[in-house]
């Protein structure tokens, strides 16, 4: 017999069970019911409460891999936070570094200018502040370009002073800047006189004794020079005001087998600020006004006495 004739239903002889359609609603229902006794009389809280128990270390091993996870996230991203605020508050007390720095500097500019301002009104001549702005690239020249030229009024031969002494000599002249030759350049003289005998000396430019100092040649041997006096401006040139502070005398060699001794003075103005003050050559220097000449009063006229009357003329 072929498969496909043999009939697939139950035979009638087998007892047959609930349909499937009643044991759906059977079950349906009880289950409605327990739902219902659960609510009203907390019947399954104790085997819930079990349950719960023997899975809460299964719950907790299964969350652990989470927790580290979001751990190790936490920790990175407060070690960034961390180095994020160290690099700020790092870049903030630099800042604040650098300006505690400028504000030292500007202090110190400003006593300088203040300074400046009182050595100009003792200066009897004309007189310009400049501001140096760079040192020459020329190594074998001791000069300073400052901010001030042709046009503001500066001339060639100009003295330029600091609160401490001479700096040097304007020698060049451009129409916005100038060169400012410091006196310790080897091409520099100035005029001097000791302060403490009146003897006057020409000081010439060293830069490689005493890294940068004065030399006093053709000085008598037994001339009266003590180590420390003080040389000021003698003011014969025409070009230095009388009496400005040019240095003090450091070293004398005195030689048996030379008739001068050789006298190096150190600068009084070694450290240059940024500001400086440039003096018109005294002989451009304009005339004082001539006092008037005083006038002899004009003498009262005498009017002839009138003979008493009755006299004989």
């Amino acid at each position: 017999m072929a498969l496909d004739t043999l009939e697939r239903s139950t035979p009638p002889t087998f007892r047959q069970g609930l349909s499937i359609t009643s044991k759906t609603l059977l079950l349906g229902l009880l289950a409605v019911l327990l739902m219902a006794a659960d609510h009203r009389l907390q019947i399954s809280q104790p085997i819930r409460s079990g349950v719960a128990l023997v899975l809460a270390p299964l719950q907790w091993v299964s969350l652990q891999p989470v927790n580290a996870v979001n751990a190790l996230a936490r920790y990175f991203g407060n070690l960034e936070e961390a180095q994020d605020a160290a690099l700020s508050f790092q870049t903030r007390t630099i800042a604040q570094a650098q300006r505690l720095q400028q504000v030292e500097q500007l202090s110190q500019e400003n006593a300088h200018l203040r300074q400046l301002l009182d050595l100009r009104s003792q200066v009897a001549g004309p007189s310009k502040a400049v501001q140096v702005l760079y040192d020459t690239s020329d190594p074998y020249t001791q000069r300073v370009v400052v901010d001030r030229g042709l046009m503001a009024g500066i001339v060639p031969g100009s003295a330029v002073i600091d609160t401490t002494g001479v700096v040097g000599q304007v020698t060049r002249v451009y129409p916005l800047v100038s060169e400012v030759t410091l006196l310790t350049d080897r091409t520099q003289s100035i005029p001097v006189m000791n302060a403490r005998t009146g003897s006057r000396h020409v000081a010439n430019g060293d830069p490689q004794a005493l890294s940068g100092s004065l030399d006093l040649k053709f000085v008598p041997a037994g001339a009266d020079m003590q180590k420390g006096d003080l040389l000021t401006t003698s003011g014969i040139d025409g070009v230095y005001p009388a009496g400005l502070h040019v240095g003090r005398i450091a070293r004398i060699d005195r030689r048996v087998d030379s008739s001068f001794a050789r006298v190096h003075a150190e600068p009084m103005a070694t450290e240059r600020g940024r500001h400086l003050l440039v003096l018109q050559p005294v002989k451009d220097w304009p005339e004082p006004p001539k006092p008037e000449p005083i006038k002899a009063p004009k003498a009262k006229s005498q009017v002839p006495a009138m003979p008493p009357v009755g006299a004989k003329p």
